[in-house]
């Protein structure tokens, strides 16, 4: 399950844990204009752990989790 909300300055996607216990704790997506961050917390040191990617980063990730193993780079049409 995930929700989706637009605040002020970035669309927040939440992505809940759904299925046979043990769960993980919920994923926030955060996109912003200049960066997307990913965000869980983490129970065993009681901190959000927190991740921020480039555009392009995040572009290589969309590409890559439709692929096979390898080492590619993206073209510009």
């Amino acid at each position: 399950m995930f929700t989706i909300e637009h605040d002020f300055d970035a669309t927040v996607v939440t992505l809940i844990d759904e299925g046979e216990a043990p769960l993980k704790e919920d994923v926030i997506v955060n996109a912003f204009d200049d960066c997307v961050t990913v965000e869980q917390w983490d129970p065993r040191t009681n901190t959000v752990v927190k991740l921020t990617l480039s555009p392009a980063q995040l572009r290589d990730l969309e590409a890559a989790l439709d692929l096979p193993e390898g080492i590619y780079r993206l073209r510009k049409e």
